[in-house]
């Protein structure tokens, strides 16, 4: 870019960012403030960049994937998505959007007819459960997504066969303001549904900030112990979907003490017994950044 500069002060800025020296300046200004393309052309007016040489500057949009949140069962033809509306403050204070769900959640159904969203369906990580199955569920947050269509699929089997039991385990900051698809939980937590408890399932969600000290899901899995262990002796799979940062590790210690404390087991061998429950396909895990 400096070579197409004509301002001799952005020249001289661009050169030093390009600089060894300039690596740490280069880091704060672009990559720490997640700057376009567009915006550094906007700081450095007079830089006037072949258009054949700007393509290749812009790197291509990378593709966004999301679990699918609903059944064809339920739903034939259609595709639904549980997506995060994605944005921050960076340390300058500007308030930065998501490409992509900005985009998404800007869409009127009503008025974007036509409109087509470039999608690619691929396997995911999960495997679809077949209804003889129990079901230990773990999504917090838009983890839940999976689950929904899991849920989904297992109610309109309900309705043709026997199906076995499930626990879901959700959890979000508080029920207010993300209680993501709080009817759909709860009416299928009751009058005998897939999660009711009459069906030998559950639903159990822990809000982290409803409370002065924080409650999440591995909480929950703690304190439903017998519920789990019961389940798992009874062939149940374990699934687990959502942030990839801390819950994954932090929930599968949950379930580590759960085996410790039904069956007597010592940390190591529920490790060992937990590594084994994931090589025979019952215990997937999911998770993204």
């Amino acid at each position: 870019m400096s070579f197409y500069a004509t301002a001799e002060h952005e020249k001289e800025k661009l050169q030093h960012f390009a600089s060894p020296e300039g690596r740490d300046d280069l880091y704060q200004y672009n990559q720490k403030e997640r700057r376009t393309v567009l915006e550094v052309l906007e700081d450095f007016p007079s830089v006037q960049m072949p258009f054949e040489w700007l393509v290749q500057l812009v790197p291509p949009l990378k593709k966004r994937a999301f679990s699918i949140s609903s059944s064809p069962l339920a739903h034939p033809n259609q595709v639904h998505l549980t997506v995060n509306i994605v944005s921050w403050t960076t340390p300058f204070k500007r308030k930065r959007h998501g490409l992509c769900s900005t985009w998404l959640v800007a869409l009127d159904p009503q008025e974007s007819r036509g409109v087509v969203i470039p999608s690619w369906i691929h396997r995911g990580c999960l495997p679809p459960p077949p209804p003889s199955l129990p079901l230990i569920l773990i999504g917090p947050g838009t983890g839940c997504a999976p689950f929904r269509a899991f849920i989904e699929q297992r109610a309109v089997q309900n309705t043709k066969g026997p199906t076995s039991p499930v626990l879901f385990f959700f959890g979000c900051r508080s029920q207010e303001s993300d209680f993501l698809y709080e009817h759909f939980w709860l009416s299928h937590s009751q009058n005998h549904g897939v999660l009711s408890k009459e069906k030998g399932g559950g639903f159990f969600v822990a809000f982290s900030r409803d409370q002065p000290k924080k409650i999440y899901v591995q909480h929950k899995i703690r304190e439903e112990s017998a519920r789990i262990w019961r389940l798992l002796n009874a062939g149940a799979a374990i699934y687990i979907a959502g942030s990839s940062t801390k819950m994954p590790t932090d929930v599968t210690s949950a379930v580590e003490d759960v085996i410790v404390k039904e069956s007597g087991m010592s940390k190591e061998s529920a490790s060992r017994w937990l590594r084994a429950l994931e090589k025979a396909g019952r215990f997937n895990t999911e998770a993204w950044s």
